[in-house]
């Protein structure tokens, strides 16, 4: 089976018109807030008195409601625009997350009941799941109008890579501003959003008239979409199980104090940033088609993965997170590139928005996977995502793409 059948003519919206900086931008900058929250709420709950669960539920709700959203945002990205959607997500996600900080500084003053704060924390929290949702569903779908199709892959790589700068670099500033107050890291972020907003509103092109647009209403199990939702699904459920899990890796493998195990755990984590960094700009340099990628990536993946049940050493341990990461940078835009193009140009806020779902149904599952197979074996989960990654990697690309897409 071709990776690249013939191309066909791009459409008058594929001419490669969109400037990427402001999605860059607005990606690197939710991505930052996010991932600072992150490493801040193990020390807010510690202090609120919660329980360890409810700190799982407040960063697990997110994922819920992008599972849930992610399908009406990209509906609406059909109907009114991507471009409003856009900036309808980034001026809520701005809002929530310094709602979010507000909550979170009151409630470390004030120390309310642990039930208050919880259900303080969960809506505020919510809501930022909410309005992200539209952010990747929205830049999917703007990618998908402006670059054409065989250098899809590449300017979604480019985003991938604005995420993992975010993924780095946002619990390393809350590290660095922590030791002024839990709630000083968390209005540092609050400013991203907002710088993410102008941005957008700024420089990004305005769609065409809603009226010129013909909304479409895909199926979840839409046959062209199938073989890069169930990607999408692994991909973000693998990496998933592997953030959950290596914390008490590291424990039980290495046998070390909690200290010193969140050190070397955070280490890994810094690590995969790297790699996907770097990884994702080796993407867009290659230009190769997606199914390629995926194979690949995939298969990169899965060994590094799986390496990691054989790890006896912090070393051994970062050195497979980092294989690991590297494969997945080149699955990441992969998936996003084929769902754009296996569907019409009116199509691509339906199938962004059916993309954002698999992941959201990614992240939600995988912590739960993840914990349940570590019970049984520390080596489990990562034996399973070798297996998960490899099975992914040998699924074949279809034969026949959209015809307005040609180049999978």
């Amino acid at each position: 089976m071709a990776d690249m059948p013939a191309p066909a003519a791009a459409s008058p919206e594929t001419i490669d018109t969109l400037p990427l900086r402001p999605l860059v931008v607005a990606y690197m900058a939710c991505t930052m807030a996010m991932m600072a929250f992150v490493a801040m709420i193990g020390p807010v709950v510690r202090v609120l008195g919660l329980a360890p669960w409810q700190a799982g539920a407040t960063v697990t709700v997110a994922g819920v409601l992008w599972m849930l959203l992610a399908r009406p945002w990209g509906r609406a990205c059909d109907r009114h625009g991507r471009r409003a959607v856009l900036l309808a997500g980034t001026a809520g996600f701005a809002v929530s997350y310094l709602v979010l900080t507000a909550v979170i500084d009151v409630s470390l003053m004030l120390q309310p009941g642990a039930l208050v704060a919880f259900a303080a924390l969960m809506l505020a929290r919510g809501a930022i799941g909410v309005f992200y949702a539209a952010i990747p569903t929205a830049g999917t779908a703007l990618v998908a109008d402006h670059v054409a199709p065989a250098r899809r892959a590449g300017a979604m790589a480019t985003l991938g890579a604005a995420n993992a700068v975010g993924m780095v670099a946002g619990p390393g500033i809350a590290a660095l501003l922590a030791p002024f107050g839990l709630h000083v890291p968390l209005y540092a972020m609050a400013v991203l959003p907002i710088i993410a907003l102008v941005a957008t509103w700024r420089f990004l092109p305005r769609d065409r008239p809603a009226s010129a647009r013909a909304p479409a209403t895909l199926p979840l199990g839409e046959p062209r979409l199938r073989h890069a939702l169930v990607v999408a699904f692994v991909a973000m459920a693998c990496v998933a199980i592997a953030q959950i899990t290596v914390g008490f890796f590291v424990l039980d493998r290495f046998g070390l104090e909690p200290g010193d195990g969140a050190r070397i755990a955070g280490i890994a984590l810094t690590v995969v940033g790297v790699a996907l960094i770097l990884s994702q700009i080796v993407v867009r340099r290659l230009g190769w088609p997606p199914a390629r990628l995926v194979r690949i990536g995939g298969a990169v993946a899965a060994l590094g993965f799986a390496s990691t049940a054989l790890a006896t050493s912090p070393i051994m341990l970062w050195a497979s997170y980092f294989v690991a990461a590297a494969g997945m940078g080149w699955v990441f835009p992969a998936f996003s590139a084929l769902a754009a193009n296996a569907v019409e140009p009116h199509e691509q806020g339906a199938a962004a928005g059916s993309l954002g779902a698999a992941q959201g149904l990614g992240v939600v599952v995988g912590p739960l996977a993840g914990a349940s197979l570590y019970g049984l074996s520390p080596s489990l989960p990562y034996l399973v995502v070798g297996v998960m990654l490899a099975a992914v990697a040998a699924w074949p690309a279809r034969s026949r793409p959209s015809p307005a897409n040609a180049t999978i």
